[in-house]
């Protein structure tokens, strides 16, 4: 009696460890595949922060070149409106000496006294401004509203 129900314990046992061996596979299985997912995830990571590195350098030599832009048109406006004077009084020295009105002839005088009578730059603006860019109306990205954080250029 005994040894057949040690018979019947062994088999019970038996299907035990089977059922066992198989979920021990199964979670085995399991963790394969999430090692691998986890595997790739890295992989997709170091990519995107790669990239992201990547845009981040050209992000900040875009704004270096904004920067030195910026410059060199607030320099080229400095030196347009100091042109623009000089060429105000010299309009004004030759619309006032008597020489002048008798050296100059009758349309170019009315020239001088039109010019004389209105800013300068907008009676020159239409002959020396590119028509490519449209300068006339305040712009979504006009320069002066151009403003970013540089605390990340160090990051």
């Amino acid at each position: 009696e005994q040894g057949l129900q040690l018979l019947e314990l062994g088999g019970s046992v038996e299907e035990e460890y089977i059922r066992i061996a198989r979920c021990f596979e199964a979670t085995r299985q399991r963790c394969c595949r999430l090692e691998q997912d986890g595997r790739r995830a890295r992989e997709q990571l170091a990519r995107v922060e790669a990239e992201r590195a990547a845009l981040e350098v050209k992000l900040k030599h875009a704004r270096n070149q904004v920067e030195v832009e910026m410059k060199k048109r607030h320099r080229a406006e400095a030196e347009l409106e100091k042109q623009e004077r000089k060429l105000q009084l010299v309009l004004e020295l030759l619309m006032r000496e008597p020489w002048g009105n008798e050296a100059l002839s009758r349309e170019q005088c009315s020239v001088l006294s039109a010019l004389t009578g209105r800013r300068l730059g907008a009676a020159l603006a239409p002959v020396r401004r590119s028509s490519a860019v449209d300068e006339s109306c305040q712009s979504l990205l006009s320069h002066s509203d151009i403003s970013y954080d540089r605390t990340e250029d160090d990051v």
